[in-house]
């Protein structure tokens, strides 16, 4: 974004954007700029350009990485309009792909919107139910919400997966119970009866059935199943103090979030519950200089804050502090069937929101190897690289005859970024051979894949009884329209 020392640049909302990641107003922005507010507003409106020497102070005032910045959120935007005008809904409009990075660029809460419409509109055609009849209701006032799983998503994505009151918050308590992280489990027992006379009991599995955990109101009692591991008994412990000692906290950063159907705001809560759980756990100084000193190495990290593979992942994603930046990690978690039921990104890796994955990652090769790490250099068709590990993980035990749940954790980051992660050492990242791979099936034009499941929406199917090829489905080069 900072180009040469004279050039003017419009990014208005980028700018906003920034501003309020740091949760700074115009007027303190300005005072640390060395400008006016009147300017700063008139910048974030596109009415006045943004010099080069006004973003290098940014970075220079507020320790931002601003190409991070200036790319990810268009980036992940631009991606979601292209899945969504890639449906044949669309073929009459031919949109240039310039269009739309513009349109992401200068109007983001645009492109939400057609992306919570194009949900609904997804949702509808498949035939559920509950959306339809949502949908046909007219009558004045009615309000359709959205899937409120990809809601939540949504606005996880909004904040960066990173919300600075929980992570103070978090470290404000780990400081006072002031243990190791083999002791937190007990410390956060004794604190729920000491402060709150909330008794914390470990129950055997035929009294909790198909339950892990429950919060019994009436009697002031957490009950924790027997077959939840000492990572597990932690966390839920965690989550009830988040719960119990600031949910105001968290009820503010759910109301911010404007109207939310009563779905989307449990979910939004509960999930900010576990971001408090797994920042307890970890807390933000501690873990993010043993995650530089080890070179991002998990299992190292599990066994020192006493945390499993899949917590470790999923806190990397949330390192996000303006000071204390971490590598900007994605992940990802599939079942054997290739179900997504988990994906966070910091930074621009494109997850499709409305279908699954590549069969050509290898996230999906370690359910053949349960006790390896698999890594892979991946490549999308745009010639973006990126650098993965993956690894399956069990969920708490099941008793016998049920199946024990089996996932697949992918996490990766910008190739850019590998050469501070041990699983990367030694290898040229430069020269290494990148597995080409699409964002799904429906998206990706990659000819003559032998694990295409389908054929691409944005291309003609060619249907020849004469000839059988590698790939299942054969298309045309040319775009439909």
């Amino acid at each position: 974004m900072a180009g040469e020392s004279g050039k003017k640049l419009f990014v208005g909302p980028r700018f906003r954007r920034i501003r309020q990641q740091l949760g700074l107003s115009q007027t303190q922005i300005a005072e640390g700029l060395g400008i006016s507010p009147s300017y700063v507003n008139l910048i974030e409106r596109n009415q006045r350009p943004v010099t080069a020497q006004i973003l290098l102070r940014l970075a220079e005032t507020y320790d931002l990485d601003l190409r991070d910045l200036a790319t990810a959120d268009e980036d992940r935007f631009f991606a979601e309009l292209n899945e969504i005008f890639s449906d044949p809904l669309f073929r009459q409009i031919d949109l240039p792909k310039q269009e739309l990075r513009d349109l992401a660029e200068l109007c983001p809460g645009v492109t939400h919107s057609l992306q919570r419409l194009y949900a609904a509109y997804t949702e509808a055609r498949r035939g559920e139910t509950l959306v339809a009849a949502q949908m046909a209701d007219r009558d004045e006032g009615t309000r359709f919400e959205a899937n409120p799983i990809e809601r939540v998503r949504d606005l996880i994505e909004a904040n960066r997966n990173y919300f600075p009151e929980l992570e103070q918050a978090a470290e404000a308590v780990r400081d006072e119970l002031n243990v190791g992280s083999q002791e937190v489990y007990g410390a956060l027992a004794d604190r729920l009866r000491e402060r709150h006379s909330i008794t914390t009991r470990i129950m055997p599995v035929d009294v909790m059935r198909e339950t892990l955990r429950r919060f019994d109101r009436h009697r002031r009692q957490l009950l924790i199943s027997e077959l939840v591991d000492s990572q597990g008994r932690a966390f839920q412990a965690a989550f009830q103090t988040g719960l119990t000692e600031y949910g105001s906290v968290i009820d503010g950063i759910v109301n911010r979030a404007g109207a939310l159907d009563e779905p989307a705001r449990r979910l939004y809560r509960i999930t900010l519950g576990n971001y408090f759980a797994a920042a307890l756990m970890m807390p933000y100084a501690a873990f993010h200089a043993a995650a530089e000193q080890l070179s991002y190495d998990v299992n190292v990290l599990a066994q020192r804050f006493n945390a499993g593979f899949e917590q470790v992942c999923h806190r990397l994603t949330t390192l996000q502090r303006p000071t204390a930046r971490g590598v900007p990690f994605f992940l990802l978690r599939v079942d054997n069937a290739g179900n997504v039921s988990k994906r966070f990104s910091s930074g621009t890796f494109p997850f499709s929101k409305f279908g699954g994955t590549c069969p050509l990652w290898n996230v999906h090769s370690t359910f053949d190897t349960p006790d390896r790490l698999l890594k892979q250099v991946i490549e999308l068709p745009d010639g973006s690289r990126y650098f993965s590990i993956a690894q399956m993980v069990r969920r708490p035990v099941a008793p016998h005859p049920q199946p024990q749940p089996r996932f697949a954790i992918g996490l990766g980051c910008e190739i850019r970024h590998a050469s501070k992660l041990t699983y990367a050492a030694g290898m040229d990242l430069e020269k290494a051979e990148g597995t080409p791979i699409g964002v799904n099936c429906r998206l990706c034009e990659r000819e003559n894949c032998s694990q295409r499941a389908e054929p691409p929406i944005t291309r003609t199917l060619i249907l020849d009884e004469n000839t059988r090829r590698a790939s299942s489905f054969a298309f045309s080069n040319a775009r439909e329209l």
